[in-house]
């Protein structure tokens, strides 16, 4: 029985990326334009993870197109199991971060009991290459809980979310080159792969990205005869819990600026940060809108408030930058 693992060369991290980040994608479609749900969506691909997984076992050797759609299929899976512990059960991100973490020591250590290896140019027999495929599943759970917490905690522009990852994973390289244990590298780098191609993603969506498709689309509040505003009223950050964190993290970015240039009389830079701003929201509309009806109704409303304060697809002259100042402070706690 030959090896089930690809050689690792540059193009298998290129690859890797790319299969989190399509594999994401897809389920986020499932998720969100069919209306199916987090948790049936994590029931179907549970099921196919079942499938393809089956048939890759099944494989006496190392096969491109049945490996590599395991790992489509395997990092979809751990990553909307994260996401219904953060969604669906409010366990905090550090505690998955935690439990998951305990939870790849314990594989590897049984794998390692068993085993006496735990090198991936060896996985030549079922339990090895089983062990092996439950490691992949728990890191990719893990990196998307870690790569969670991370933004959580710091707020990140989605390029710098990007750059963590990347600088992480090179630092690691480094380690490698100079003598640092080749299957902790390999393992590590894996993990960090989750959040790359996340972020990656996020960084696509970004307000320059967002700008292309967004720019010459007004932004469409409520109706007056369905402005909800006075009827949605949810306690600070409750309204954005169910979307992603780097997609807040950016929308709070331009309102900060937009208010720190206002506070400093600077009508223009306020203007043009506020204008970003509903560019953004307009772009996430399709991806946010279905994560939480009730949460994105309430920002939105907001946000139209704020904009007309600046005269921003309505119809009043700009308003006094205290009375910007007091919506985009308003919009600001919303956002948490």
């Amino acid at each position: 029985m030959l090896n089930k693992v690809p050689e690792v060369t540059i193009w298998f991290w290129v690859i890797k990326i790319l299969c989190t980040t399509v594999g994401e994608s897809f389920a986020d479609w499932i998720n969100m334009k069919l209306g199916v749900g987090l948790v049936n969506t994590a029931w179907i691909f549970t099921a196919v993870f079942v499938v393809v997984l089956a048939v890759q076992l099944r494989l006496k050797r190392y096969v491109p197109f049945p490996y590599w759609l395991t790992v489509v299929v395997v990092s979809v899976t751990g990553t909307l199991y994260t996401d219904i512990l953060t969604d669906q059960l409010n366990v905090p991100l550090w505690i998955s971060s935690a439990v998951f973490s305990v939870l790849l020591a314990a594989v590897f250590g049984v794998w390692w009991a068993r085993e006496r290896t735990l090198s991936i140019h060896s996985v030549t027999t079922l339990p090895r290459e089983s062990f092996y495929w439950l490691a992949v599943l728990v890191t990719f759970a893990l990196g998307t809980a870690t790569g969670d917490w991370t933004l959580e905690l710091t707020g990140w522009s989605p390029g710098a979310s990007v750059l963590l990852p990347l600088g992480l994973i090179a630092a690691i390289t480094a380690l490698w080159k100079f003598g640092a244990n080749p299957v902790l590298s390999f393992w590590l780098a894996y993990i960090l792969t989750r959040p790359l191609g996340a972020n990656i993603g996020d960084w696509l969506a970004s307000p320059k990205v967002a700008q292309l498709w967004a720019h010459s689309q007004p932004h469409v509040g409520p109706a007056p005869e369905e402005d909800n505003t006075s009827a949605v009223q949810m306690a600070p950050g409750q309204a954005v819990k169910k979307f992603p964190p780097a997609e807040v993290a950016a929308l709070k970015t331009l309102a900060s600026t937009s208010l720190k240039d206002a506070r400093s009389g600077n009508e223009t830079g306020a203007h043009a940060a506020a204008q970003k701003l509903r560019d953004l929201w307009d772009a996430d509309q399709a991806s946010l809108q279905p994560l939480d009806q009730t949460g994105w109704t309430s920002i939105d409303a907001q946000m139209d408030k704020m904009l007309k304060t600046f005269g921003i697809d309505h119809s009043n002259p700009p308003m006094s930058p205290a009375q910007q100042e007091k919506e985009l402070n308003a919009l600001l706690t919303d956002m948490g």
